[in-house]
């Protein structure tokens, strides 16, 4: 997708007459005005990123917007190439899937907004491709390809805390997965909606959706199981301790049999490691007293691993963190805290877990949690003040 200095109003337009919306419409698909709107579109206004974003999420995937390959998407930049042709080639849909087999892999090492770009390209490619001549059995392949991508961009869009995209890019997940019968892809849109929700602090809600996603999702798979460790979750912010052991019981019987994947990393697909470090967020979220040891053995493990996993670090630190609270040990809360937070790496979507470990310490230990604190708005100065 264009940034806002290479955008014109031109392209605007054409992107919005494209798909038959009017400037009216558009308008009640976004938070812009009408008049604001036409304004762009005619250059009275400067086009900034927050105005493209509106555009190509209310247009979807089939917009012109995400036409523009990301620098050194030499891939797309081919398959765009190949779109002038009418017919769909085996060979795109593979490098297509692979393309999203790729993205998925690097969400836990790639900034949400920077994986964004990437996504909204790969989306334009698919969306064009719609219009293609092919078999069924090749459009159902596109339809599960869109869907893992809106998916994952939905993902995205909670981390950063723009619920309103990753509601839309949600819909159309869940949309293209009814359309393609694909149960999983549904069953993940649910499980992310729970994330949002727990995120916000909506519990109930998270539990609710959490088991509506186990009801859809299939036996064993990838989804069933995170959606089931999300429940653990959600219950431990409720207090709900039979519920939570419960699920982490279900949770230890699903993957005490499974295999590694061939790409642990992989954002879909789940994996024992990912097991670990669910249960030391639960553990902690509890009040656990074994939340301590288990999230020390969680962390070792994670900084001993081959392949780097900086995001999910961040994540064990802050379990430990809130387990070291728990346990009276403030001054260590705040060593793990702040490692957590020098790191760089937390999202939007996390920020709350800060301020939960710091709230913990600064009753036993000020100091300390001012430390915190001011890294944390130094590091993050949009939404840390």
């Amino acid at each position: 997708m264009l940034g806002d200095a290479e955008m014109t109003g031109e392209r605007l337009r054409a992107a919005r007459e494209a798909v038959g919306l009017s400037l009216s419409a558009l308008a009640a698909r976004t938070h812009f005005s009408k008049s604001l709107l036409g304004q762009l579109e005619t250059g009275e206004r400067r086009i900034r990123d927050e105005h493209v974003r509106a555009y190509s999420d209310a247009l979807g995937i089939g917009s012109v917007l995400f036409a523009e390959p990301a620098d050194g998407e030499e891939a797309v930049a081919e398959w765009i190439q190949r779109l002038a042709v009418s017919d769909i080639g085996g060979d795109t849909l593979e490098q297509l899937e692979s393309a999203v087999d790729d993205l998925a892999s690097a969400y836990n090492t790639t900034p949400p907004g920077e994986l964004l770009v990437r996504i909204r390209t790969y989306l334009g490619c698919a969306g064009r491709l719609m219009d293609s001549r092919m078999t069924l059995a090749q459009h159902r392949r596109l339809l599960v390809t869109a869907g893992w991508l809106s998916l994952l961009a939905s993902t995205c869009h909670v981390d950063l805390g723009e619920l309103p995209a990753a509601a839309a890019r949600g819909h159309l997940a869940w949309t293209l997965a009814d359309e393609a019968g694909h149960p999983e892809i549904s069953a993940w849109c649910l499980e992310t909606r729970a994330w949002q929700q727990l995120t916000g602090g909506e519990f109930e809600q998270a539990a609710k959706l959490s088991r509506a996603a186990q009801e859809i999702a299939p036996a064993g798979s990838s989804a069933f199981i995170q959606a089931t460790a999300q429940e653990g979750r959600a219950l431990a912010r409720l207090g709900d301790s039979t519920g939570t052991y419960s699920a982490l019981r279900k949770v230890a019987r699903l993957v005490s049999g499974l295999s590694m994947p061939d790409r642990p990393e992989h954002h879909f697909r789940y994996d024992p490691a990912k097991s670990d470090a669910y249960v030391a967020t639960t553990l902690a979220w509890l009040g656990d007293p074994g939340a301590e040891s288990y999230a020390r053995h969680v962390l070792a493990d994670l900084v001993g691993a081959v392949s780097t996993r900086p995001r999910r670090i961040a994540s064990a630190n802050l379990d430990l963190g809130l387990a070291l609270v728990a346990a009276g040990k403030p001054d260590e809360a705040a060593d793990a805290a702040l490692t957590a937070v020098t790191s760089g790496r937390l999202v939007p979507s996390t920020y709350w877990r800060v301020s939960e470990v710091v709230t913990g310490i600064e009753g036993r230990d000020a100091v300390d949690a001012a430390v915190v604190r001011d890294a944390f708005r130094d590091i993050y100065p949009v939404l840390g003040g």
